[in-house]
């Protein structure tokens, strides 16, 4: 029988759902008494999944609103796939969520997973905090109880502690040798779509860089880059030192993958010529791009340490994705689809997240701020989701991302990430311009961040360092910004396989 170390704190999600007010409708009022769901027999009442929804909701709009200003903009009605709009499939992804948080309470026993009394009381006094903050009205839009917060919050503190157990035996030993990579900078200059004329210039461009390294081998690579063109962007990149590490990690992958994710081939071959410092003979030509490169360090150590503890988040996150999977698999599970419908998320009902004034005191609490969750009734009826909500839809609460930190994949357009950055104008951090280490989830080309930031992290790997340049627009909802020029130093911590 596994073991688990005791905690006596709360799921932090106790803190975010502590206390709220929420205004206006604009929606059919729901029943939160009927079960959307069943699982092994344990009742899901619509009223848990509607709470869980909409803080999903508001958490995806606060991110988006950080970067777009207003509430003038289409989420949730945006087809996603399959015919169903992001609403849809947020409302679906909530369902499967707490369907799997009741079967981890129900496997609990099994791992020595317990909810102390300490715990019954800090959740007990969070679902309490909860209703007494908000109106009749407010608890009638969510269609929720106090009991059912209970209910939820139990079970997402069953979901935190069941994580670690679960994953207690994977193998956490790597050697240096299955895990050393080598560190270089590049500059790559995409081809794709271009005239004959615009290809020639791109590779002139391409080889004035190279000029300039060459000059000066330990100069600033990316000042020289934008002394060419304001627009080239360095990259800091990292690969398997020990070439059977690199095919082995491609024969892990699905032939897609391998074949689109890695850096080029040409790239390659020259990388593993070269020695620390070096720089690329010539300009490297690939079928849809020009690169420059430069080796940093044969044997990087700390990108060395990143890919041992990559690879150890592999084995876990697979490990943890096979039992569960295996058990929702197992799992009686029977979907009320009529009472699913009944629960929207649309652009004319939005919520956002506000912090409270009071902070939670209590050592059984994980958070000490209490957020609270704000609706907005929205006159107009907008088109609904871009694809920005896909990468935020009803965060799950775990202690390990679900996203791939293996540096061999590359940002794509289409793929979603996760990243960190801190947005700067002359040097000097701006408010809300930071995700303070957090991670937030972005979809590359849904437009969800403002003037070209996205497209400047295609080609990015897990672990790089991207400088990001925009312009916020003229007319940008926080004046202090608008129309300034931001510099943003973004961390890839990893992308989203398919």
């Amino acid at each position: 029988m596994k073991t688990m170390t005791k905690k006596t704190a709360v799921v932090a999600l106790a803190g975010v759902m502590a206390a709220g007010m929420l205004t206006g409708c604009g929606e059919k009022a729901l029943d939160g008494t009927k079960t959307v769901a069943t699982v092994d027999g344990a009742e899901i009442p619509l009223g848990m999944l509607s709470l869980s929804v909409r803080e999903g909701q508001a958490q995806a709009e606060a991110m988006y609103k950080s970067f777009m200003g207003g509430s003038d903009y289409s989420i949730w009605g945006t087809e996603a796939e399959k015919g169903k709009t992001y609403g849809e499939q947020a409302v679906e992804q909530a369902l499967k969520d707490i369907e799997l948080m009741c079967i981890l309470k129900e496997k609990a026993a099994d791992y020595d997973v317990k909810i102390t009394e300490d715990d019954e009381k800090a959740i007990a006094d969070a679902a309490a905090a909860f209703m007494s903050a908000n109106t009749e009205d407010t608890l009638k839009t969510l269609a929720v109880t106090e009991d059912q917060v209970k209910t939820y919050l139990e079970l997402e503190t069953y979901k935190s502690r069941m994580h670690d157990p679960i994953i207690a035996d994977v193998d956490k030993n790597v050697s240096d040798e299955e895990a050393q990579q080598s560190s270089f900078n590049y500059v790559s200059i995409s081809t794709s779509d271009l005239s004959d004329d615009e290809i020639k210039q791109k590779k002139e461009d391409a080889q004035k860089i190279l000029d300039g390294l060459n000059a000066d081998p330990d100069g600033d690579f990316s000042e020289i880059a934008k002394s060419v063109d304001d627009s080239y962007t360095v990259l800091s990149g990292s690969f398997d030192t020990n070439e059977d590490a690199a095919e082995e990690d491609s024969d892990d992958e699905d032939e897609t993958t391998a074949s689109s994710g890695n850096y080029p081939d040409e790239v390659m071959k020259v990388l593993r010529t070269l020695k620390d410092g070096e720089v690329g003979p010539d300009v490297i030509e690939t079928d849809s791009s020009y690169y420059v490169v430069r080796l940093d360090k044969v044997n990087d150590e700390d990108a060395t340490a990143t890919k041992k503890e990559s690879i150890i988040s592999t084995r876990e996150n697979e490990l943890y994705t096979e039992t569960t999977d295996k058990w929702m698999d197992e799992a009686d599970i029977k979907v009320e689809k009529k009472v699913l419908k009944t629960l929207k998320v649309t652009d004319n009902h939005k919520f956002t997240i506000q912090t409270a004034a009071e902070d939670t005191t209590d050592e059984t609490a994980e958070v000490t701020e209490t957020p609270e969750v704000t609706e907005e009734a929205d006159a107009t009826e907008t088109p609904e989701v871009t694809e920005a909500a896909d990468a935020t839809e009803t965060p799950a609460v775990t202690e390990s991302p679900a996203y791939s930190t293996d540096t061999s994949l590359e940002v794509k357009d289409g793929d979603t990430v996760n990243i960190d950055y801190v947005g700067k104008i002359d040097d000097v951090a701006f408010d809300g311009g930071s995700t303070d280490g957090n991670g937030t989830d972005l979809v590359i080309g849904s437009g969800s961040y403002i003037d070209n930031f996205e497209e400047q992290l295609i080609g990015a790997h897990p672990g790089d360092k991207v400088e990001v340049t925009v312009t916020f627009p003229d007319d940008y909802q926080a004046t202090d910004l608008a129309g300034k020029e931001a510099v943003f130093d973004v961390t890839v911590n990893g992308i989203y396989e398919k």
